[in-house]
């Protein structure tokens, strides 16, 4: 027998037993009333009336039990009844298709509407309590003890030989099928629509010049070496004879360009720096340009080199080691690093409204879009997984869940039946003696 068959809940076994037990002594009472009606002759009119409340009380609970019954299975079994009797019977089982439906639709109006998820999430401040829940010290330390389980477990995974060779495998395809001028191009483009190479020019050049001027030695030691790269170490020395210090002059005029460089926003050092931005994202842009073949072919090239893909490898497999070991001591530095970095981020989510304003104009956009693009396959899969229910697991189940309080049912229906032919028998008998 089916495992789901045999077991019953307690409150259903209970709510049927308190049923059973109203009903026994519902019948057991009419039948020692009729008894005593015929040997207690002069109290026969005070027997009628208990007897009426008896037999309201069975019929009562005989007809609940038939109501709730009939729900879910035939109770007449293969005894031959009318048609129109049969039709209502396994109302349950013979309705599935239907109940089916309707549950999915109940899911998709209720739950999964668009209207009804941009409603719901407009009404609640998800990305206040997501930050409030980060910054609790209990649960930013339970987001990081999950990685510590998870990260070490995924690179000892990962770090199978066979597992690695596959990854590297197709690491390697994707990324040989991969134009990675056009990417390259987005790149340039996102820096220079921000203008964050004139951020990083600037600070370079804030380094440069700073450090030249506090390392006089090291600046007269870097153009020495320079000049005797270039060949005209002599020639210098030669300068210094007749009172000319070229190294001197050029670290000036070194100075004095980057100075000017500080100074101007618009010096043509930068505007050329521009240029060369702009031209080599308009070049990557284009398949075709020598820029972007040069770079696939130095891309593909990298990727031929068996020591380029071991080197990359060993270093992948090195640092990843290195992250699972610390992961897994109790002490880990990682761990203990990516706690405090959560918790400031739950901490900076709840202090700052209009990043959490933001937050939830984009969450509330992306489950908008995810209730119209998938509730009715949510709704389809629901439906489906109801049909192919076995109908006498489904039974067991919602019998389970249900019966009890339905079976409880009985037990009210014998009381409150007993107490209708109670009342009733008081009002015949009030009859008979006014009458």
């Amino acid at each position: 027998m089916n495992p789901v068959e045999e077991y019953q809940s307690p409150n259903l076994q209970r709510s049927r037993r308190y049923a059973m037990t109203a009903l026994i002594i519902a019948v057991l009472a009419w039948v020692a009333l009729m008894i005593s009606a015929k040997l207690l002759p002069d109290y026969v009119w005070l027997i009628h009336i208990l007897m009426l409340g008896a037999e309201a009380g069975v019929v009562g609970g005989l007809a609940d039990w038939y109501a709730i019954t009939v729900l879910f299975r035939n109770p007449f079994g293969r005894i031959p009844i009318p048609k129109f009797l049969k039709d209502h019977t396994e109302i349950i089982p013979r309705n599935k298709a239907r109940i089916a439906e309707s549950m999915g639709r109940f899911v998709q109006e209720n739950f999964l509407s668009p209207q009804i998820v941009e409603k719901s999430l407009m009404q609640t401040d998800l990305s206040l309590a997501v930050g409030k829940w980060l910054a609790k010290p209990q649960n930013n330390a339970q987001v990081t003890q999950v990685i510590q389980q998870t990260v070490p477990k995924i690179f000892e995974f990962v770090g199978q030989e066979q597992v690695g060779r596959f990854i590297q495998s197709n690491s390697v395809q994707w990324v040989r099928n991969t134009k990675i001028n056009n990417l390259a191009s987005e790149m340039i483009r996102a820096v220079l629509e921000n203008d964050f190479h004139q951020d990083v020019l600037q600070r370079g050049l804030d380094l440069a010049h700073e450090w030249v001027m506090t390392h006089p030695e090291q600046t007269r030691e870097l153009t020495r070496t320079l000049f005797k790269e270039l060949g005209v170490w002599k020639l210098a020395k030669g300068a210094s004879w007749i009172g000319i210090d070229v190294q001197q002059r050029t670290i000036d005029s070194l100075i004095g360009r980057v100075e000017s460089m500080l100074a101007d926003p618009e010096h043509p050092w930068r505007q050329k720096v521009e240029e060369i931005g702009q031209h080599l994202m308009q070049e990557l842009a284009n398949n075709e340009s020598t820029a972007s073949i040069r770079l696939n072919n130095t891309k593909d090239a990298l990727l031929d080199s068996p020591q380029v893909l071991n080197f990359i490898s060993g270093a992948v497999g090195i640092l990843c080691n290195a992250i699972r070991e610390d992961l897994l001591k109790p002490d880990s530095g990682i761990a203990q690093n990516l706690r405090v970095a959560i918790q400031q981020v739950g901490e900076n989510i709840m202090s700052n409204d209009a990043i959490r304003q933001l937050m939830n104009e984009k969450i509330s956009g992306i489950a908008v879009n995810l209730s119209d693009q998938y509730s009715e396959k949510v709704i389809r899969f629901i439906s489906e997984r109801i049909h192919e229910w076995d109908s006498r697991e489904m039974i067991d189940k919602i019998e389970n869940e249900v019966g009890g309080d339905l079976h409880m049912i009985r037990v009210n229906g014998v009381v409150v039946g007993a107490f209708i032919g109670l009342v009733l028998g008081i009002i015949r008998a009030l009859v008979d003696v006014a009458f």
